[in-house]
């Protein structure tokens, strides 16, 4: 769920927004950003709003100042250029105000943190620490390939859930015009007939007689039902509960593991790469775990400020695969933690692919054996009294 914060950062007010599970967990991110918080609140997503707020193109924006960069453009040219090529308002604006408190003497990342919404901490991190070692161009380079990983297996998992979101629907569509248009036909043909019919049958008939002669109650019943599951999808403790609850099931818990973990490595690999600390690191990338990993994951970054090594604390915080465990070790020996931590995610980024494509294979098949099953019951249902009352009458 999405919530607006309010806090204090260093020497000013920040308004954010944060995907989180509740707002505890919205104020726990940004208490990990350094700020401290005033407010949460749920932001606002009315589906019938015909204002739409638009995003910062961030990817876009990061791949033509990193062209402008590596033309041989001064960094404050390079965004003028931006600014002066740039057809949205709102991208103007934002664009306007980085190139002013550049003009009043900021440091390029200062400048940029002021707009949270349009620039995430990761990418204020990133160009951070990318202003200590003077490689701006690289540190974009490194978080546009960061952002195309990020960005292929979201596009991978979200491809995958639409075929058997459209079977949802249209199964679901077809199975209350039955429901709601064709059995109340069918009860007005078998009114003198009820207490003849099988039980199951009998059942469906009057459930077919209530729809017809409440044709509007039914109606707002259903509008009501579809109402109240929205609400109550969109309660993000309602939505914890499910996630918690999810992870449990057998066969899809470890993958979901798996699949945050991926995330986790590849933005702090990224991070890393970059000559940001490891605690500093972990810290930044912990709200893309679920609550109970971030619980984890606090106790892993204790424990390498106490000095443990990086692959002991994250192995006894069970934030590691065999595979993460062996590669860790590797990185802390060769001092190339943060590639070691890329070619983890690298790695667990090709599973999760197999297991998407496996999950998928295997889930469609039965959900449309499912789907046709419960119509083919339906329909059996609606026609197995006209045998019936056939046979009776020979």
């Amino acid at each position: 769920m999405l919530f607006e914060i309010r806090a204090l950062g260093a020497d000013q007010r920040v308004n954010l927004r944060l995907e989180a599970a509740d707002p505890v967990d919205a104020a726990d991110q940004a208490r990990l950003q350094g700020l401290t918080v005033l407010d949460v609140r749920p932001a606002s997503r009315l589906g019938f709003s015909f204002s739409r707020r638009s995003r910062f193109p961030l990817s876009l924006f990061s791949r033509e100042l990193l062209a402008l960069l590596n033309s041989g453009l001064a960094l404050v040219e390079a965004l003028q250029t931006l600014d002066e090529k740039e057809s949205k308002p709102e991208t103007r604006k934002i664009l306007g105000s980085v190139l002013k408190h550049l003009y009043e003497g900021e440091s390029f990342s200062a400048a940029i943190s002021h707009f949270p919404d349009a620039f995430p901490p990761l990418y204020v991190a990133t160009v951070r620490a990318a202003e200590r070692t003077s490689d701006l161009p690289q540190a974009l380079s490194r978080y546009v390939a960061y952002q195309e990983q990020v960005e292929q297996v979201r596009k991978k998992v979200l491809a995958s859930s639409i075929y058997p979101i459209i079977l949802m629907v249209v199964g679901g569509l077809v199975a209350l015009f039955l429901l709601g248009f064709v059995t109340p036909r069918f009860a007005s043909i078998y009114a003198d007939n009820v207490d003849r019919l099988p039980w199951a049958s009998r059942v469906l008939m009057q459930w077919g007689g209530f729809v017809e002669a409440h044709a509007v109650n039914a109606g707002l019943l259903l509008l009501a039902l579809l109402g109240a599951a929205a609400y109550a999808l969109s309660r993000p403790g309602l939505r914890a509960w499910l996630a918690r609850h999810l992870w449990r099931l057998p066969g899809l818990g470890e993958p979901l593991r798996v699949f945050q973990l991926t995330r986790f490595y590849r933005t702090v690999g990224m991070l890393l790469s970059g000559g940001i600390p490891v605690v500093t690191a972990l810290e930044m990338a912990g709200g893309l775990l679920q609550p109970e990993l971030r619980l984890r994951l606090a106790l892993a970054a204790a424990s390498i400020r106490e000095g443990q090594s990086v692959s002991q604390a994250m192995e006894r915080a069970g934030l590691v695969t065999p595979v993460a465990l062996r590669m860790l070790r590797v990185g802390e020996k060769s001092g190339r933690m943060g590639e070691m931590m890329e070619a983890i995610a690298t790695f667990h980024e090709e599973e999760t692919s197999r297991f998407v494509d496996w999950f998928t294979r295997l889930f469609e098949p039965i959900l449309m054996a499912l789907i046709g099953l419960v119509i083919g019951i339906i329909v059996v249902m609606l026609y197995l009294p006209i045998f019936e009352l056939a046979g009776s009458l020979e």
